[in-house]
């Protein structure tokens, strides 16, 4: 795999800095804490590290709302911090990938002061603002991600300007070439001290409809979801012209070499695609999300994973995800027993997969007592919040986990004592043992790593739980048979030969020798390879 780019063979692990671990007593993560567990990321096998926001903000979204795009908020560290971070993770092999917020700012960065000083600022057009409607209300109809209208109107210069997400979160103007140039310039000032890559944010949000149109109703729409679904966003996102905007981006990063570019973008497949570019000029990795809403059975799975092999384009990368700071953990959502063959399914179908920390030790989501909660969109819109999927990482049988000395910002889960990385990390059966060898059994594969993928359960093994697919490399291939069911299943293996079980989801059958009929317990999942083949 030497000649392999490394973003394309490598797992990607990511950390919200706040809750992985507290250097400073403070009861909040940070840089020098991320510094410490390098050693325990470098142990488990994953490649890259992907840092959620640490710049300076007044943290009105817990650091997605940036008052200053090159320094690092004193609540996480320094600069200097930083760049010993970069530098111990590299010694290690270990590759560093950035959050970049290019969407939206901080309403306290000095740009925004500036914009709303006056109409005829120089820096007004650096974000966007619209005179009200002819009724006094809003420019149009556009509602923000965490409920309600996304205008606010500045009483000091009569005009609303849009916020995709807070109040305190004004969109830039990406329609400015001046933005673009102090954007690409952010960027280069963090490569330049050796970033590997960026996840940028929101990045299908970027430009705007330049007729500010009225989104319209969305018939699909029903009260308990998020109020920001009662229109369709064919306006206010995922416009043409965004596609020139990563482009550029792209661009900006290759002045530096080999660096990876991954769009974060909620859409369906047929428009998450569009986003590698034309001629592949796009995002490197435009991240799919789709198991993070498909139904948690072998049939919809299986044709998830079809549908997006087929809708990639020529020399298009895939990528997969299963949890993330926005999203319920994947152990809350299909349950402690199918985590594992979340797992499985993550680290073994083709192309790079990111891991949330904790989902190595099966963590879920935590209750959060209402005095507790952190999060904005819980505080606006009860029943939406995020905090459950960001509590601390749990360390240790010991105050606070090991993840601090005091109080941590987030409560613990009610079984710390026990899901932690110390008591799981010696035990052959835990859910961070499987973790473990899946990764390294990635760098041991090149079929499972860089291999083709191709499908080879039949309808019949579908409708009975069993996913059943290969990845191959040259001559090697490998199997992997994944039960979605609380039932036995049994499956007929290719008549002749015998198949050695790699890894299975369960202890004490790894190493197996398997030929005819191969039974598969409830919610297990192996991984087969032909005897006497790599």
């Amino acid at each position: 795999m030497s000649g392999t780019v490394w973003w394309k063979s490598g797992t990607v692990y990511q950390i919200y800095p706040r809750s992985f671990q507290d250097s400073n007593g403070d009861g909040v993560g940070d840089l020098r804490g991320i510094t410490m567990r390098l050693d325990y990321l470098a142990w488990l096998g994953v490649d890259a590290i992907w840092i959620s926001p640490f710049y300076t903000s007044p943290m009105a979204d817990f650091g997605y709302d940036v008052s200053d795009y090159c320094n690092v908020d004193p609540l996480f560290g320094t600069l200097e911090d930083f760049d010993e971070l970069i530098a111990e993770a590299h010694r290690r092999k270990l590759r560093v990938i950035l959050d970049f917020v290019p969407n939206h700012s901080s309403i306290e960065h000095p740009w925004f002061t500036e914009s709303r000083a006056s109409r005829s600022n120089p820096k007004r057009d650096w974000y966007i603002w619209r005179d009200p409607a002819p009724d006094g209300g809003p420019p149009n109809n556009w509602l923000s991600n965490f409920g309600g209208p996304a205008w606010t109107r500045d009483a000091a210069t009569g005009q609303f300007y849009y916020h995709a997400f807070l109040p305190e979160q004004p969109d830039l103007n990406w329609r400015n070439p001046a933005v673009r140039a102090a954007m690409h310039d952010v960027l280069r000032f963090w490569l330049q001290r050796g970033v590997d890559g960026f996840r940028v944010d929101v990045i299908w949000h970027l430009i705007k409809d330049e007729g500010f149109r009225d989104n319209p109703l969305n018939p699909a729409f029903v009260p308990d979801l998020p109020e920001i679904n009662r229109f369709s966003q064919v306006y206010s996102c995922d416009r043409p012209e965004v596609f020139d905007i990563v482009a550029g981006m792209r661009k900006v990063l290759r002045e530096q070499g080999e660096r990876v570019l991954i769009g974060e973008i909620y859409l369906p497949i047929e428009r998450l695609v569009a986003y590698y570019g034309e001629d592949l000029t796009g995002a490197d990795l435009p991240f799919n999300f789709q198991l993070l809403s498909t139904a948690w059975e072998a049939p919809s799975v299986a044709a998830l994973v079809e549908e997006y092999e087929a809708a990639l384009p020529d020399g298009g990368w895939p990528n997969w995800v299963l949890g993330n700071h926005d999203r319920r953990r994947i152990a809350d959502r299909v349950g402690e027993a199918q985590a594992r063959i979340a797992a499985m399914l993550l680290l073994t179908l083709r192309g790079t997969p990111t891991l949330y920390y904790g989902d190595e030790i099966g963590l879920a989501n935590v209750p959060i007592p209402p005095d507790r909660v952190q999060d904005p969109w819980e505080l606006n819109e009860p029943g939406h919040g995020r905090d459950p999927e960001r509590t601390p990482m749990q360390w240790e049988d010991a105050p606070h986990a090991g993840f601090s000395v005091s109080e941590p910002w987030l409560p613990l889960s009610l079984d710390a004592a026990k899901r932690n990385v110390d008591e799981m990390r010696d035990d052959s059966g835990s859910i961070l043992t499987l973790h473990r060898r899946l990764l390294h059994l990635r760098r041991d594969h090149a079929a499972l790593s860089i291999g083709g993928y191709r499908t080879v359960s039949s309808p019949a093994e579908l409708s009975e739980d069993l996913f059943v697919y290969e990845r191959y490399e040259g001559e090697a291939t490998v199997r992997v048979v994944l039960n979605f069911g609380d039932r036995e299943r049994r499956l007929t293996l290719p008549g002749g030969a015998v198949w050695i079980v790699l890894l299975s989801s369960r202890s004490g059958r790894s190493g197996a020798h398997e030929a005819g009929e191969l039974a598969v317990a409830p919610s297990e999942g192996l991984i087969l390879a032909p005897q006497n083949r790599s």
